[in-house]
């Protein structure tokens, strides 16, 4: 499911079915730092919820395939690009205890907490 307010620059290989808007950084954020936009989405997150959240994400899982997956499209390959898919991740593991993995070859170092 995408958590993004635009569509991917570039085709894809699969199909985007679901969109989680409430998830997506407010467009106004892309021209902070990267501090102050952690710091937006962040609040964001917590007027939202882990309640909240965990219900929209529950409504999506429940449409279709179970197991979902979080999409931005950062290139996190390139050390000069982040994403606030990983702001969730963290925000959400400090809410929950729950991991939000990452699915790509770089997932063994952000797990590890080395990139962020």
């Amino acid at each position: 499911m995408r958590i993004t307010l635009g569509h991917p620059r570039f085709g894809l290989s699969y199909s985007l079915t679901h969109v989680v808007r409430e998830l997506a950084p407010r467009r106004d954020y892309l021209r902070k730092s990267r501090s102050e936009f952690t710091a937006s989405y962040i609040q964001d997150l917590d007027r939202l919820g882990v309640e909240r959240i965990a219900e929209r994400l529950q409504q999506v899982a429940q449409e279709g395939d179970h197991r979902l997956v979080l999409l931005c499209f950062e290139d996190l390959s390139d050390p000069g690009q982040w994403c606030h898919r990983r702001i969730f991740a963290s925000w959400w593991k400090g809410a929950t205890g729950d991991e939000v993995r990452e699915l790509s070859p770089l997932a063994d170092t952000y797990e590890q907490g080395t990139l962020m």
